[in-house]
This record gives structure tokens, sequence and C-alpha cells, in this order.
């Protein structure tokens, strides 16, 4: 079996600046690091791996210094690494980055699992597997929290969607998207480390996909999203008041309040 495992490199959320005049996030204002729900998705492939002897090919679309988390990737447990970077693919939307790495998918030699994170913490769009999946036109399911049964040509999973747990089983090749609650990603060993450190992560760039992408689809000419403005929202505090004397005047203004928020209606 072969799993693809996609990642994304993000910014550390609790130091990035945002640009509001831009519209965009200042990814040099932090650190990057693997998408936290991403570490999920490679533990998923990395223990079914470990029980059916699968190859984990990890691939990630970005600036060349996200090799960086192709070789981490392999720290904790992935085979090889591929790194989709070109200046053409910049600037690419949800759609945009999903034909890419689904045509990135379809030149490898064959598949049969692709796992990914439910979300990525900077775009937070939860759109990225799915659009995936229906390029390469295959089966998905999401919020999956648990691998039930692997078979030689379906895997069973259990889905989380709105409180409600549903087992859905699906033929390969299919898209699994995780939740954080399908495993503890484990730590990589020194050893390990220093062995990713030699790793060498395969680079492709448009020319490498020319056979599979038309140009006009990739990067921001590709791209039919566009952000206006981001606003960041006020801290809200909370306030409190103290009535001593007027009880009546005091249960009147708790109602009033009450259905000024609209916790109360009528």
């Amino acid at each position: 079996m072969n799993i693809v495992v996609l990642l994304k490199q993000v910014p550390d959320m609790e130091k990035v600046k945002f640009d509001s005049e831009r519209g965009v996030v200042d990814r040099k204002s932090a650190g990057t690091e693997i998408n936290p729900f991403d570490l999920n998705a490679l533990e998923a492939a990395v223990q079914i791996s470990e029980k059916l002897q699968s190859q984990v090919i990890s691939m990630t679309m970005g600036p060349p210094s996200a090799e960086e988390a192709l070789k981490e990737s392999i720290a904790r447990g992935a085979n090889d690494g591929i790194l989709l970077t070109d200046r053409a693919f910049g600037g690419a939307d949800t759609k945009a980055t999903a034909v890419t790495l689904a045509n990135a998918v379809k030149k490898l030699s064959s598949y049969d699992l692709i796992i990914c994170g439910e979300k990525s913490v900077d775009g937070d769009t939860g759109q990225v597997g799915a659009e995936v999946a229906e390029f390469l036109d295959i089966p998905h399911v999401y919020y999956v929290d648990e691998v039930r049964k692997i078979e030689e040509d379906y895997i069973t999973v259990v889905s989380n969607i709105c409180g409600g747990r549903y087992i859905k089983r699906v033929k390969f090749p299919a898209l699994i998207s995780v939740t954080k609650d399908i495993n503890t990603p484990r730590l990589p060993s020194l050893r390990n480390k220093m062995m990713a450190r030699k790793a060498e992560i395969k680079k492709w760039s448009i020319d490498d996909l020319k056979e599979y992408l038309n140009p006009e689809e990739v990067g921001l000419k590709g791209s039919p999203t566009r952000v206006k403005r981001i606003e960041v929202p006020p801290e809200i505090k909370r306030q409190g008041k103290v009535c001593r004397n007027n009880i009546s005047s005091f249960v009147d203004e708790i109602f009033k309040a009450l259905k000024e928020n609209k916790i109360l209606e009528g």
C-alpha cells in the first residue's frame, strides 16, 4: 500500500502578525512548523504502515524552506518527501492549491490512500482535502477520528460529524481527513532526526508537472478567491454591575440584557 500524506508548513499562530491592509498573514513575522492537524495525519499513516508495511510519502506545496517540514516528517516515520515549489504556485487559494496537489499525486506511479488533517491553523477552511479528492475523482471521508479496519480494497473509518459518529467504508483509492482525536503524534528520536537531515527531498516545479497541469489553473492566476480585508475583533472582557437596594429594578435590567443579547426572546 502507498500512502500520501498532505502536509502544510504554517507560521506559529501565537506569534504571527496580520497585514490588515493587504489582507494576508505576514509569514515572516514568526517561525514555522508543521500544521498540527497534519501531524495527526502523518501519525495515522505511519501507524498503518507499521501494520501493513506501507510506503508513506509526505507532500507539501510551499517555498524552498518547506523542505524542513518534509525532513521532519521523515524523522517522524515517512519514507519519502516531495516538495512542490515554484513561484508560479505562489498566491494560491484553496482551489489552486488543491489542483496542484491533486496533479502531483497523479504524477506518482501509484497511490492507495491520501491522508490529511481536517484543516490548517492559518487558513482554517477545511477545504483542500475534499477538493483534492474531487479533482482526483476518488471518494473521501472527513472528520475521521478512528481507523477501524483495512482490507485489500477497502478502509473502514469512523467519522465524527455534528456530535454523531458514523462508520463509513470506502474503496481505494480514497482520501480521509483526520481530526486531532485520532491519535497522539509521536516525537521523533534523535537518531531519526539525524538520519532525516541527510534525506534527499524531491522538488517538483511547474515544469515537472506540465504533463498534468494547466499553468492558468495554479497560483494566483488560478485562484478565484480574493481576501478584501482582514479584521481582528477586539477582545471582549467580562463586565459586571452591583445592585444593592432596588431588587425589582435589578431584575428588570437582567431581563433587558437577556433580550438585547437574544438569550431570552419575547
